[in-house]
C-alpha cells in the first residue's frame, strides 16, 4: 500500500489557448505545472475551431512533463476539465470538420457565435427545457451548434458525424475507452436533467430528432457525476500516451469554469473571520475570471431568470448549481487597453521598470494619480462603462448587447489609458453586482466571494469587487485553483477521499482574504445606479431607430 503522503493527483485544464498539467499532492499543494500552446483558427468572423488531436497531443506532452520525476505507481488519479467545446467524430473515432474545408479541425470552439441565430429561434420555440438555461439559449451551448452543422454542413459534417462530445468528456473518452459523459457537460450544456435524461419532445420540437437514435448514442446515453471513476482507468493506449500506469483512476471530466469552482468554493476557512464560517456552503459564490467570467453558486433548486441552471450534480454531486456569467472579463480589459492610442508608450514604459507587466505598472500609474488620502476608486467617477462587448450572458441573457463607454475626451494620454482601464475594471465588478442582485431577488443568501483564474492575480481587479459588492473576497492558497479542481477529480476516483465534498475541503484551501473599504459604499451605490441606466437607454436608443 502507498504512504498517502507520497501519492499525487494530475489535473489536466484545457483552457482557450492552451493545455495545462499539474502534479498536485493529497493536500493540494501544486509540486510542478507545465503549459503547452494550443492553435486556434478563425476560418470565418465568428467562427473559431480547433483540432481535437491537436489538443490531446498536447495533454501527453504537459502530463509527461509534470509526472517526470516520480514513480508512475506514486499517480493514483487523473482529471480533466476544458472549455465547453463541440468536438465531432466520425463511427471510426476520426475527426470530421467542422468549416467547409478544415481538414483535422473538428472543434466548435466555446466562444464561435456562428450559431447565435439558431439559438434564437430555439429561444422563440420557447421549450420547457429553457427554464434551467434562464429563459434563453446561448449560442455558446450544444444545440444550436448541433443545428447550425446540420444547416449548413449537412453533407460533410452532420451525416458522417457518429459522436458529438463536450470536449471534457472527449478527454475522458481518449483517456479510458468510456462514452459516459459527465453530469457536469450533458447538465450545463446540452439540456440534459437528471433523473428524467434527454426530453425527446426538445430535439424534435428543435429539427434534431435524428440524435434519438440509438438512445441518443451520438450525444450520450450514459452519464455520471463528475469525479466518478471511468471505465477500468488509463487503457494501454492512453498510459502509454500519457507516460503513467494503465488502469491509473480516471474521474469524469468537469467544464473548466466548474473545475475553478470546485477548487475554491468547498475550501476551510475557519479562523478567518469571515461571515460564511458557520453558513451552509450556499453562502459562498465562486467566481472564475479569466477571458470571461463564471459566476458559480450552490443551492437549493432556485431559478433565476438570466442565470443558467439549477444544475443537479453539475459541479458538487447532489448539490444544485446556479451559474451566472460574464462572456468577456480578461477579453474586455486587453481590448480597452490594447487599442488605446497610449498602448505602446504603455509598453515601453512598463519595459523600463523592472518585474513590471502592463498592469501591474497601470496600477502603479493610478495610485500615483490618485490624490493624497483618497482611493484609486474615485478617479472613476466621471467615466462610465457597459461592459457587454460581447453580449449580455447574465443576468439579462441578451447576446445582442454592445460595448458603451461615457465621459471621453480628445486627450488620449496614458493618464486616459489609466482612466479607461479603471472604469472597464469597475464595469465588470458592477456586473458581479448585477448578477449577485438577481440571485438575491431569486433567494440565494450569498456573504462571501471566492475568485480564481488569471484576473484573480490583479490586486486592483480584487479590491474593486470587494468595493463595488460590499462582499470579502477570498482568494485561493493556490492560485492555479482550476487545476487543484481538476486533481480533485482524480483524487475522487481514486477513492482516496471517499467523495468530492471531502476531496475538495482537504485540496482547497484559503490563501488570502480582501475586505471591502465601506467608506466606497456610498460611491459604488451612485455607480451601479449609472451602470443600471446605461443598458436601458442602450435599449432606449435601440427602439427609436427600429421605430420607422
Amino acid at each position: 500500500t502507498h504512504l498517502k503522503s507520497d501519492c499525487y493527483y494530475v489535473g489536466v485544464d484545457v483552457g482557450t489557448a492552451s493545455v495545462r498539467a499539474a502534479l498536485v499532492t493529497r493536500d493540494g499543494q501544486l509540486r510542478c505545472t507545465a503549459e503547452e500552446p494550443i492553435s486556434i483558427w478563425e476560418p470565418q468572423a465568428d467562427h473559431y475551431v480547433q483540432s481535437s488531436s491537436e489538443i490531446w497531443d498536447r495533454c501527453c506532452t504537459v502530463v509527461k512533463r509534470v509526472t517526470q520525476g516520480v514513480e508512475k505507481s506514486q499517480v493514483r488519479g487523473i482529471g480533466f476539465d476544458a472549455t465547453c467545446s463541440l468536438v465531432v467524430l466520425d463511427q471510426n473515432f476520426h475527426p470530421v470538420p467542422v468549416n467547409q474545408n478544415g481538414e483535422q479541425r473538428n472543434v466548435v470552439m466555446w466562444m464561435d457565435h456562428r450559431a447565435a441565430e439558431q439559438a434564437a429561434r430555439i429561444t422563440s420555440a420557447g421549450h420547457r427545457v429553457l427554464r434551467r438555461v434562464g429563459g434563453v439559449m446561448s449560442p455558446e451551448m450544444q444545440p444550436p451548434k448541433l443545428l447550425w452543422l446540420k444547416e449548413n454542413l449537412r453533407e460533410s459534417s452532420w451525416k458522417e458525424a457518429a459522436h458529438f462530445f463536450d470536449l471534457p468528456d472527449f478527454l475522458s473518452w481518449k483517456a479510458t475507452n468510456s462514452l459516459t459523459r459527465s453530469l457536469c457537460t450533458l447538465v450545463c450544456k446540452w439540456t440534459y436533467c437528471p433523473p428524467d435524461g434527454w426530453d425527446d419532445s426538445f430535439w424534435t420540437a428543435i429539427g434534431l430528432e435524428d440524435l434519438l437514435q440509438n438512445n441518443y448514442s451520438k450525444i450520450g446515453s450514459l452519464t455520471c457525476p463528475p469525479g466518478t471513476s471511468l471505465g477500468q482507468g488509463l487503457t494501454q493506449e492512453a498510459a502509454a500516451d500519457l507516460g503513467l500506469d494503465p488502469g491509473t483512476a480516471v474521474g469524469a471530466s468537469l467544464i473548466d469554469a466548474h473545475a475553478g469552482g470546485l477548487g475554491v468554493i468547498g475550501a476551510d476557512v475557519r479562523g478567518f473571520h469571515l461571515p460564511c464560517e458557520d453558513q451552509p456552503i450556499t453562502s459562498r459564490m465562486a467566481m472564475i475570471c479569466g477571458t470571461s467570467s463564471c459566476h458559480m453558486a450552490v443551492s437549493q433548486p432556485l431559478f433565476v431568470p438570466g442565470v443558467w441552471g439549477p444544475y443537479l450534480s453539475a459541479m458538487v454531486p447532489g448539490m444544485w448549481l446556479n451559474e451566472g456569467g460574464q462572456s468577456a472579463t480578461g477579453r474586455l480589459i486587453d481590448h480597452m487597453v490594447k487599442g488605446h492610442a497610449a498602448y505602446t508608450q504603455l509598453q515601453e514604459q512598463a519595459q523600463q521598470s523592472p518585474g513590471e507587466n502592463i498592469y501591474t505598472f497601470l496600477n502603479t500609474h493610478l495610485c500615483s494619480m490618485a490624490k493624497a488620502d483618497s482611493a484609486v476608486d474615485l478617479l472613476g467617477s466621471s467615466l462610465h462603462l457597459w461592459p457587454d462587448f460581447h453580449g449580455n450572458r447574465s443576468p439579462l441573457a441578451d447576446p445582442t448587447l454592445k460595448g458603451m463607454v461615457i465621459g471621453l475626451s480628445l486627450s488620449q494620454t496614458l493618464d486616459d489609458l489609466a482612466l479607461l482601464y479603471l472604469a472597464t475594471v469597475q464595469a465588470l465588478a458592477l456586473g458581479t453586482r448585477h448578477i449577485l442582485e438577481a440571485m438575491r431577488e431569486t433567494g440565494h443568501d450569498i456573504t462571501t466571494l471566492f475568485l480564481c483564474g488569471g484576473l484573480s492575480k490583479n490586486p486592483l481587479f480584487v479590491q474593486i469587487h470587494a468595493n463595488a459588492t460590499g462582499l470579502p473576497v477570498v482568494l485561493p492558497d493556490q492560485t492555479e485553483a482550476v487545476l487543484v479542481g481538476a486533481a480533485v477529480l482524480g483524487a475522487c476516483a481514486s477513492q482516496d477521499y471517499s467523495t468530492i465534498q471531502e476531496a475538495m475541503e482537504k485540496m482547497a484551501k484559503v490563501g488570502k482574504v480582501v475586505q471591502p473599504d465601506h467608506e466606497l459604499q456610498s460611491f459604488y451605490e451612485r455607480k451601479y445606479q449609472v451602470f443600471l441606466r446605461l443598458f436601458a437607454h442602450q435599449r432606449e436608443y435601440q427602439a427609436l431607430m427600429d421605430h420607422r
